[in-house]
C-alpha cells in the first residue's frame, strides 16, 4: 500500500501534516478532506486566504488539493 503525506499549503509553503498509508488516493483524498474541514474549523482565519491541504506521493508529486474554504453545497 502506497504512503501518502499531507502538507496544509499557505500561500507558497508547505507546512507538513504528516503521512500515512492508504490503500489509494481515493482513501487519500478523503482525508485531505477530513482535514481540511477540521483545519477549518480550528483554525477559522487560514479561510478566505487560499489556504489548501494537498495530499503527495513518497516522489513529493502532488495527487490531490482541496481548499479549506467551505465548499457550498450547490458546487458538490
Amino acid at each position: 500500500m502506497p504512503y501518502y503525506s499531507f502538507d496544509l499549503v499557505v500561500g507558497g509553503e508547505f507546512r507538513n501534516q504528516g503521512g500515512i498509508i492508504l490503500e489509494d488516493i481515493e482513501v487519500a483524498s478523503e482525508r485531505a478532506d477530513q482535514l481540511a474541514t477540521e483545519l477549518s474549523q480550528v483554525k477559522p482565519e487560514l479561510q478566505q486566504k487560499g489556504c489548501a491541504v494537498r495530499v503527495t506521493d513518497r516522489d513529493d508529486n502532488e495527487l490531490y488539493r482541496t481548499p479549506l474554504d467551505p465548499v457550498p453545497a450547490w458546487r458538490r
